[in-house]
């Protein structure tokens, strides 16, 4: 039986970035369609992770781009791939929203499977755009709950296994910040993913609207 980690509220113990941050509004708010712009930038706690690019990579790589995380895994047999495929189908209209570099970000949530290389060649069949972020449960644990997501862990002794996670998307902005979370679909008969035309769309009008706010 896996033991589920459940969902913990975001806290905001770290300051990353130096800007003076508007706050949204239902006044000045973009209208949106799956996604919720947080009330104030939700700074993101002290990490280290095994990155894609043969690093490890710390607050300071989220720094100057717009960065997609989501909790994935490469055994995963549907919102996984499914998702990735969304993003990969969008990724010009992604890019194009903003003169802003974007990046996609997976965060393996299978500590005991998902090792750095497995990881990589995940990653890489999808091209440009796209990185890979894993960690031991110890690290990758504070680090998924920071975000406002979640996994759970299978027994020890399992080793054919699914790993239930969060499926929504968060927007980190380039100052390392959260700034809004994309929502699943619940849809009958359909797979619990973000729809990828109402993250264009949502995107483009956030990006559009905080940079024009924070000037970055």
């Amino acid at each position: 039986m896996r033991k589920a980690l459940g969902f913990i509220g975001l806290l905001a113990v770290a300051v990353v970035g130096a800007f003076s941050y508007v706050q949204i509004t239902s006044n000045n708010a973009p209208k949106l369609e799956s996604a919720r712009i947080y009330d104030n930038a939700r700074p993101i706690s002290p990490f280290i992770l095994e990155g894609t690019g043969g690093t490890d990579v710390e607050n300071q790589a989220l720094i100057g781009q717009w960065t997609l995380m989501f909790t994935g895994y490469t055994f995963c047999p549907d919102i996984c791939p499914t998702t990735m495929a969304q993003l990969k189908s969008r990724w010009a209209d992604i890019d194009a929203a903003t003169d802003i570099p974007v990046q996609v970000w997976m965060i393996s949530v299978d500590p005991k499977r998902d090792d750095i290389e497995r990881v990589s060649m995940y990653i890489d069949f999808f091209g440009e755009g796209f990185f890979g972020v894993r960690a031991e449960h110890k690290e990758l644990y504070p680090f998924v709950r920071d975000i406002g997501l979640m996994y759970s862990l299978p027994d020890e002794d399992e080793t054919d296994y699914l790993v239930n996670h969060s499926s929504a998307i968060i927007l980190v902005d380039p100052n390392g910040n959260q700034q809004a979370i994309f929502r699943p679909s619940h849809e009958l008969g359909s797979l619990a993913t973000v729809n990828p035309n109402h993250l264009v769309n949502d995107f483009q009008k956030i990006a559009r609207y905080l940079e024009r706010a924070n000037n970055y």
